[in-house]
């Protein structure tokens, strides 16, 4: 599994694209068949609760989309305080375990864990 975080408007999803997956392989906010899973971020914040019972199925994934979602202010929201809190723990898990972490900013990839495949 590759995970691929970065800011809103990053590049993270055409950087997907550029790895050989199209629009069609890309499931927005869902875990479902389709490879790759784009807004993580937005699973997690629908029930931050349940993040821990996603992992398994996201490593069955073979690319993660997920902004980045822990700099910045504090949220004064508790509901916003543990999405964010249950999305950082849970990119932690999938960073440890992915074949390659790669963060995006302003379009621009750098790998920060292993390596990429070939276009698939």
């Amino acid at each position: 599994m590759i995970l691929i975080v970065g800011g809103e408007g990053a590049g993270k999803r055409s950087f997907a694209e550029t790895l050989g997956y199209t629009e069609k392989d890309i499931a927005d906010a869902a875990i479902d068949g389709r490879p790759v899973v784009y807004h993580l971020e937005r699973l997690v914040f629908a029930q931050p609760e349940q993040a821990d019972a996603l992992l398994e199925r996201l490593l069955e994934k073979e690319v993660v989309i997920c902004c980045e979602v822990g700099s910045g202010i504090i949220p004064v929201d508790r509901s916003e305080r543990l999405g964010r809190e249950a999305t950082g723990r849970l990119c932690v898990r999938l960073a440890q375990r992915a074949q390659a972490v790669v963060r995006l900013v302003c379009g621009i990839p750098t790998v920060i864990k292993g390596e990429l495949p070939g276009k698939r």
